[in-house]
């Protein structure tokens, strides 16, 4: 768990620098800084998923899971769950930036294979690597995004470290197929976040987050339907 709890105290932390630069910032000027940091989020998840070869998977993977996530009212229960801490802490626009970081720094390869590391041969390097993108990451949007960034620390501690601790039986299951289709579909969802960074609310990608297990279902069943 060592490097879970690294990569969320990273995130801890650099929220907190964040929250004090945030403070000098004119308005003016942060508002072209969040445009870059959209920008920049946009050109993450094209780099994860421009490369897909199974461009049928994404797209049931999208379908199925928007489907999922519509029918669960994801984007509702979570957009109010933000809210709630948000009156609690008296913050805005804390949804946006809880669920955008929670997402930017939960789906890759590096959060599965380095929490599968970790937790199968304790090599923690993987997530070392990983907690000091997501320290700067999180500096930045939290300047831009605002106060709940530092929430996301929480989702990785729980994601990561489940992973971490079930890697013996997830090593058996996990295939290399089932990551890369992680990080495809995962990489449109991060894209969806830039461009509702850009032009707020045009699309609901927290109903699309079940998409993220479609590639997993699909490829421990495919060997089932066609056996």
């Amino acid at each position: 768990m060592l490097g879970t709890i690294v990569n969320s105290l990273a995130v801890v932390v650099g929220s907190l620098l964040g929250m004090t630069v945030a403070k000098g910032i004119p308005e003016r000027f942060a508002k072209v800084m969040q445009t870059g940091v959209a920008l920049c989020v946009i050109l993450i998840g094209l780099q994860m998923s421009i490369q897909t070869e199974d461009v049928l998977l994404v797209l049931l993977s999208l379908v199925i899971g928007g489907a999922a996530g519509a029918g669960l009212r994801l984007t509702e229960r979570i957009e109010a769950f933000g809210d709630r801490l948000q009156g609690y802490f008296g913050k805005e626009s804390f949804s946006q930036g809880f669920v955008s970081s929670t997402l930017l720094f939960c789906v890759g390869s590096m959060a599965i294979l380095g929490s599968i590391e970790s937790g199968l041969r304790g090599d923690h390097s993987i997530l070392f690597l990983k907690a000091a993108l997501d320290g700067v990451s999180s500096l930045v949007l939290t300047a831009t995004l605002g106060f709940g960034v530092i929430f996301s620390a929480v989702s990785i501690f729980i994601y990561q470290g489940m992973i971490t601790l079930l890697a013996s039986s997830l090593e058996g299951i996990l295939t290399l197929e089932m990551i890369e289709g992680i990080r495809n579909v995962g990489g449109l969802l991060i894209m969806s976040l830039g461009i509702n960074m850009l032009f707020p609310g045009k699309i609901r990608t927290s109903d699309l987050l079940p998409a993220i297990v479609i590639p997993v279902l699909y490829f421990l069943l495919l060997p089932i339907l066609f056996s």
